[in-house]
């Protein structure tokens, strides 16, 4: 079964072994197979056929999510971070029956069309209905069991449809890449509805024998407009972990945390960062203060990681070489392909039968020894009046790499040189301070990519003002669209 396959060797041979905790419940590995074939009886009595999962992370989360995927069942987490009309449109666009999750009053005040069926007494999740039309209920390829929303840059996000084999084949994956490293013990800080810390973090670290902690945002300070490096610092100080999942933003606050004095547990053995594009110098500072930072590379459409660096296989300024659950390539445009297990199409898509080779958009390279670089976006790469063609990532990854520059968007398509627009750590800041930094960056770019004229943004770049996505990516196009008039100004 399912569940059985997932849990493995650790329910089959030490079943008291702690498998979730989220600091109000704790499960043991039976308890937790127990909790998650109770809760799948209770949902499949529910009559969907295709549920959704909008709940805060925490054991109620992966019991629901564990049980859908039991009962191969399509699921849809919607993320909190996702406005009202992206989650209403991931509802409408997957033609959801079935809703699983901890905000009732939330979802009943704000899609009425549902009506509540029950509480779970597993997950302790209430769970709504509402009736589809069947003719609302497009087609998915055979095996699909998960359906995530890319978070984009526009308004609707499109549904990455991913069977249980390549679900399973991934979390196999990355289980067996960081084997024997002795890690009992992971923290889940991103949302359980990224695919990131659902696959990378729950379900390989099940698969692993490994605990998850599993603390609410109130408790880690990571909110979705504002973060909190305090009380970051302070539960990681508390749980102890043996592996973190990490953006680059959460790892620069620890890198600077730890320069400023602050300590982190010596249990860390391994702390992945990925979702974003990492700057060099901090993967560098990070190794210097003692801490086990390993890049990795993946997206939605390859079921999260497809590329990562291990403490036995790893080289700086790389994602690592790819798991074995894929293949890499890089075509003639100098875009990262990938094959094996990979999406099985968008929603919506004509359903195919033949294996997808994915184009990630992501420009890069592959050396010798099979260790894959990623250069930046083929789409944001611009083109200067000079003729020098510049992926606007590499400029950002140095204006970000110094402390008073928190977000950086590097511009400059038929212009002669490079513009960017900034935000900075602290808005007290000085122009006097922000030009010493981007004076230190350009130190480290040849002349043609160097930045000559700048602009602070007058807002700050944050999930609740749709300049940023889940990963604290910047959105280019809303950002150019909001603030670009100022390069105009500053050049």
């Amino acid at each position: 079964m399912e569940i059985e396959s997932l849990l493995g060797e650790t329910l089959r041979c030490t079943p008291s072994r702690i498998a979730l905790d989220d600091g109000v419940l704790t499960l043991t590995y039976r308890q937790l197979a127990e909790a998650v074939t109770s809760e799948a009886r209770f949902l499949r009595a529910a009559g969907g056929t295709r549920f959704a999962l909008l709940a805060e992370n925490g054991a109620g989360w992966v019991i629901a999510d564990l049980a859908l995927h039991h009962l191969r069942q399509v699921n849809v987490p919607l993320p909190a971070f996702f406005t009202p009309p992206q989650q209403r449109h991931a509802l409408d666009d997957a033609a959801i029956d079935v809703l699983v999750t901890d905000r009732k009053e939330h979802v009943l005040e704000r899609w009425p069309e549902f009506r509540l069926l029950g509480r779970s007494p597993f997950s302790g999740l209430h769970v709504l209905q509402r009736a589809v039309a069947a003719d609302a209920r497009r087609a998915v390829a055979p095996g699909v069991v998960k359906i995530t929303y890319t978070s984009g840059s526009t308004g609707e996000p499109k549904g990455v449809c991913l069977t249980a084999a390549t679900l399973n084949c991934v979390s196999r994956s990355i289980a067996t890449a960081v084997a024997g490293l002795g890690v009992t013990r992971h923290l889940c800080l991103m949302p359980l509805a990224t695919l990131l810390e659902n696959i990378a973090g729950v379900h390989a670290s099940l698969r692993a024998g490994a605990g998850c902690v599993l603390p609410s945002r109130a408790r880690t300070g990571i909110d979705y407009g504002a973060l909190d490096p305090q009380k970051l610092l302070g539960t990681i100080l508390r749980v102890r972990p043996d592996s973190l999942i990490l953006v680059p933003e959460l790892l620069r606050v620890l890198v600077r945390a730890v320069q400023a004095g602050h300590a982190l547990p010596s249990s860390l053995k391994f702390v992945a960062v990925g979702g974003a594009m990492v700057s060099r110098e901090l993967l560098a500072e990070a190794t210097q203060l003692g801490l086990p930072v390993f890049e990795g590379y993946g997206l939605s459409e390859c079921a999260s990681v497809a590329c990562l660096n291990t403490p036995g296989s790893s080289r700086l300024g790389s994602v690592g070489r790819p798991l074995p659950h894929v293949r890499i390539r890089v075509d003639e445009e100098g875009q990262i392909r990938v094959r094996g297990a990979v999406m099985s199409g968008y929603l919506g898509d004509p359903v195919r039968q033949e294996p997808l080779e994915i184009a990630t958009g992501d420009l890069g390279e592959i050396d010798s020894d099979g260790y894959v670089y990623v250069r930046g976006r083929l789409k944001n790469v611009f083109i200067t009046s000079l003729g020098r063609n510049i992926s606007p990532e590499w400029v950002e990854r140095e204006l970000a790499h110094e402390p008073e520059i928190r977000h950086a968007l590097a511009h400059g398509e038929a212009r002669p040189s490079v513009g960017a627009l900034l935000s900075p750590w602290q808005p007290s800041l000085d122009d006097a301070a922000i030009e010493h930094a981007v004076r230190r960056a350009n130190a480290r770019l040849p002349g043609y990519a160097q930045v000559r004229h700048w602009a602070c943004m007058p807002e700050a770049p944050t999930f609740a003002n749709g300049l940023l996505t889940a990963n604290g990516r910047l959105r280019r196009e809303r950002v150019l669209e909001r603030f670009g008039g100022l390069l105009q100004s500053a050049s």
